[in-house]
């Protein structure tokens, strides 16, 4: 259940920086859940896979090559998506720099998860 949240959250953050950033174009709020989904579905499977490839890149800049593989997995979704489009790379990092702040405040709505002892 959490998970759905978390992904209507993601989804207002989309819906949120489409309004900010001229060069993101979401169709309608649907389109957004959609984005949201793929863009986690590209996070759990693809990202791994680039970090491991893209490792001594990633350790040369220090972490900062990660904004590349968040911006490409941004740019694939908008591949994906009909409703969900990104006019450039420049726009798609911005987009993921902007995500990346707005998603753990907009999940801190929903609090810290209780595990069992």
């Amino acid at each position: 259940m959490k998970w759905l949240l978390k992904l209507l959250l993601t989804a207002v953050a989309v819906f949120v920086l489409e309004k900010i950033l001229p060069g993101i174009t979401v169709d309608s709020y649907i389109d957004a859940i959609w984005a949201a989904l793929v863009i986690g579905i590209l996070n759990s499977f693809v990202r791994p896979l680039l970090i491991f490839l893209t490792l001594p890149a990633t350790l040369i800049t220090m972490g900062l090559f990660l904004f590349v593989i968040n911006a490409f997995m941004i740019m694939m979704a908008g591949n994906f998506l009909d409703g969900f489009t990104v006019d450039s790379f420049w726009w798609a990092l911005l987009f993921s720099v902007l995500l990346s702040f707005l998603q753990p405040i907009l999940h801190s709505v929903l609090g810290k998860e209780e595990r069992p002892s």
